[in-house]
């Protein structure tokens, strides 16, 4: 597939940002997520090149305009990593020419291919240079051209100042600005003081455990022993999968989410706990140390609607928390639900307990403390992390050629799980990326043949 870039240019906000919104601080949600780039891209079909949307030069005008509201995105981070420079440097934007049909991307996805349709490297994102001059930018678009008509919108966002649900909000919001319907969108609350009530702290403790963990997770792909792929989980087969793991008994009934979780956490299970004998035999001689077994998962979990008071849904920032289930005992799916159930339980009553005192040096410092314990100790058991964009509204991103018919984003990073909805808002997708050998193990499980389609390793487009 060629991918001829056409032009590339920086578009600056439409208006330039009052000078007492010059500064916006982090949060300290801000400062655990990684220095990358969050990637989004989404996919429409040929539609009517007459409408006002489906033209570069509307694209650029309308994005100049939303970035008057979204005026952390045209900045750039400081170099005290607290604050973003809202100095209206703008954001990139680039045009490219695409030789394929679409459906050659939609239908057998490739990863290698997929990131092209991107603007920047998502592991690309470097701290701010003591200079300046060439800092990171903090979003790029590039509008992709298929032969066939198509027109794909690759989009990566700092993860310094957005998570998925932010960055869905943005797409949103941009798509109205296009479509010449700006005065519904709800903007006075995007930039929210999230520092406020989320005060940044001294994370050197946190890094210390940390970056040793960033470093083996956040592997940039194509690496030849990661495989990257989408397991595709029909509406009506999620909705047996969640009959047959809900208990009455104890008024159990799971989400989507946590239904397919505890499947391929099951699954998980099986395939690396086979794989984690077979490497312990073939490296003992070396004195290799294998990866375990996945016992313990991170599960991502949007804090905005479970604050109290509620935050604003549509505000940047990283407005998550990573909540983490450990068994390792329990080998069947129903279990594992119920396990993840409690965990994010457990998290919710610990927010809604501890957060008057979320201003408070004390508790901050406990906050930070236990996370470094979790991550130190889990670190040497088998993770795996889910990250859930269910429910975003990527698909409600019209920019006049209808709603996006694919929507595909997310790191593709070591023994990771990104969940979108599918385009008729019942069934899902799960890109899952893993070893090569642990991959061809999970293909095997029972659990994922049964509830999943996906194409088999080893079989070619």
């Amino acid at each position: 597939m060629e991918v001829e870039i056409i032009s590339r240019e920086t578009l600056k906000p439409s208006l330039p940002t009052p000078e007492h919104f010059r500064t916006y601080k982090l949060c300290l949600f801000d400062q655990l997520a990684p220095p990358v780039y969050i990637p989004v891209t989404l996919f429409y079909s040929a539609g009517d090149e007459n409408h006002p949307g489906g033209n570069s030069d509307h694209l650029k005008e309308s994005l100049s305009r939303i970035l008057t509201h979204y005026y952390p995105f045209a900045g750039r981070l400081n170099g005290d990593g607290l604050t973003v420079d809202c100095n209206d440097e703008g954001a990139v934007f680039v045009e490219a020419r695409v030789s394929c049909e679409m459906s050659f991307v939609v239908d057998e996805p490739e990863n290698e291919v997929l990131q092209r349709l991107l603007p920047l490297n998502p592991h690309g994102h470097q701290a701010p240079s003591s200079a300046g001059g060439d800092d990171p930018v903090m979003l790029g678009v590039q509008v992709n051209y298929f032969a066939c008509g198509g027109v794909a919108i690759g989009v990566c966002i700092s993860h310094v100042i957005a998570d998925g649900a932010a960055a869905a909000g943005f797409l949103k919001a941009w798509a109205r600005f296009a479509c010449g319907s700006p005065d519904t969108i709800e903007t006075e609350s995007v930039v929210y003081d999230c520092g406020s009530r989320f005060p940044p702290q001294d994370l050197t403790e946190f890094h210390r455990v940390m970056n040793p963990i960033n470093e083996k997770a956040y592997v940039p792909l194509p690496a030849k022993d990661l495989v990257p792929k989408r397991f595709r989980f029909d509406g009506r087969k999620i909705a047996a999968l969640r009959n047959e793991i809900r208990d009455e008994s104890s008024r159990y009934h799971p989400t989507r989410v946590e239904a397919v979780i505890a499947l391929i956490w099951e699954a998980l299970i099986a395939a690396t706990e086979t794989e984690a004998e077979a490497e312990a035999e073939a490296e003992a001689k070396a004195n290799a140390i294998p990866q375990p077994p996945i016992t313990v998962i991170g599960n991502s979990v949007n804090l905005r609607q479970r604050m109290n008071p509620a935050l604003p849904q549509q505000c940047i920032g990283n407005v998550s928390f990573l909540v983490t289930s450990l068994d390792e005992k329990t080998k069947n799916r129903s279990s594992l639900a119920k396990r993840i159930r409690q965990s994010v339980n457990a998290r919710d009553d610990e927010c809604k307990r501890e957060i008057m005192y979320m201003g408070t040096g004390d508790w901050l410092n406990d906050f930070t403390k236990k996370v470094c314990e979790e991550f130190e100790k889990d670190s040497k058991m088998g993770q795996f992390f889910f990250v859930s964009w269910c429910r975003f509204p990527f698909y409600e991103a019209d920019f006049g050629w209808g709603k996006p018919v694919w929507v595909e984003g997310g790191l593709k990073t070591n023994r990771t799980a990104i969940f979108l909805d599918s385009s008729d808002g019942e069934g899902m997708e799960a890109w899952i990326t893993l070893s090569r050998e642990e991959m061809e193990k999970l293909e095997q499980q029972q659990g994922i043949v049964a509830y999943s389609t996906f194409r088999p390793s080893g079989q070619r487009c």
